[in-house]
């Protein structure tokens, strides 16, 4: 815990980015878009399922799961291909923040680890411990339940409410950051960080994407809570692969140049990294307590013609 006060740069900012109340107003319209216009068809089996089927050599969805290697494979490669799904896109947001955590470093190298290795143990430590209590309570989570409610699956009411508080989490911390509001993290940016990876963490509390609901059935049928830890472990480092690649590739191809940029103007910063906030945390409140409902009846919400 000391390392999180004591190894990360002063970062006291009293003023707010120019034209803070057009920021917010852009990035909210952005998440209110971005949920009407979202395919889950398209991100889900287009490029999930695809994904998943090259990287396993097999239909990943109807093919049985065959032992422990394979459920630990299927765990990251199922991450892996759903990186771009609803339940796992507002992960983008932590670009900003990772940025600040990297500290004055001259090492490039340092620079790309040092932020990685925060959001990855925040996110480790929620997958791990729901991996390990899924297990354990079995199909008595409504995650795994196949009853319904007023017509609305019992498991997607879980999503619905996990997924809205995280959207709201991440809100508060985008306005935060812009001071708007109160931010516990104004100079503990590590902390910030280590936050968001729990909050990525936390996606699969609530995740239904079908892959992963396969794998957690695998998990809970092994009833071995030590494999469905590690197997949520798995998939949750699956989901950041390529959020931390296209980081690796902004500092390596700028030889740090972006993170220097970036961090030498805290104003540039702090509306970098509250806009990407705000956005993906309306879209996640939007998409699941609005959007997601309204497809089971429950409530209305514009429809696109190939949804």
């Amino acid at each position: 815990m000391s390392e999180l006060r004591t190894a990360e740069p002063r970062l006291s900012v009293p003023v707010r980015p120019p034209r803070t109340g057009r920021i917010i107003g852009w990035s909210v319209a952005a998440g209110v878009l971005l949920s009407i216009l979202w395919s889950y068809h398209f991100v889900d089996a287009v490029i999930g399922d695809n994904v998943a089927n090259a990287l396993l050599g097999r239909d990943a969805r109807d093919t049985a799961i065959a032992g422990t290697a394979a459920g630990l494979l299927f765990a990251f490669v199922s991450g892996l291909a759903g990186t771009f799904t609803a339940c796992n896109i507002a992960m983008a947001a932590s670009v900003g923040p990772m940025s600040q955590a990297g500290g004055r470093q001259h090492s490039t190298l340092r620079m790309l680890v040092r932020p990685v290795g925060w959001l990855t143990l925040g996110m480790v430590s929620v997958s791990a411990v729901y991996g390990f209590v899924g297990v354990l309570i079995g199909d008595a989570l409504p995650q795994l339940s196949t009853d319904t409610v007023g017509g609305m699956p019992v498991r997607i009411i879980q999503s619905s409410v996990v997924f809205g508080v995280i959207g709201l989490a991440l809100t508060y911390l985008g306005l935060a950051a812009l001071r708007v509001l109160p931010d516990p993290f104004a100079e503990r940016p590590v902390a910030r960080v280590v936050t968001l990876g729990a909050l990525i963490g936390g996606f699969l509390i609530g995740r239904p994407y079908p892959l992963f609901n396969k794998l957690f059935h695998w998990a809970v049928d092994t009833g071995n809570p030590l494999y469905g830890s590690a197997a949520f472990v798995l998939q949750s480092l699956g989901n950041i692969v390529i959020v931390t690649a296209l980081f690796a590739v902004l500092i390596m191809v700028s030889r740090g140049g972006f993170l220097r940029w970036l961090s030498g103007d805290p104003l540039r910063t702090m509306a970098i990294t509250g806009s990407l906030l705000v956005a993906l945390g309306v879209f996640t409140v939007v998409y699941w307590v609005v959007r997601v409902p309204a497809i089971f009846g429950v409530g209305w919400f514009p429809t696109m013609p190939y949804n």
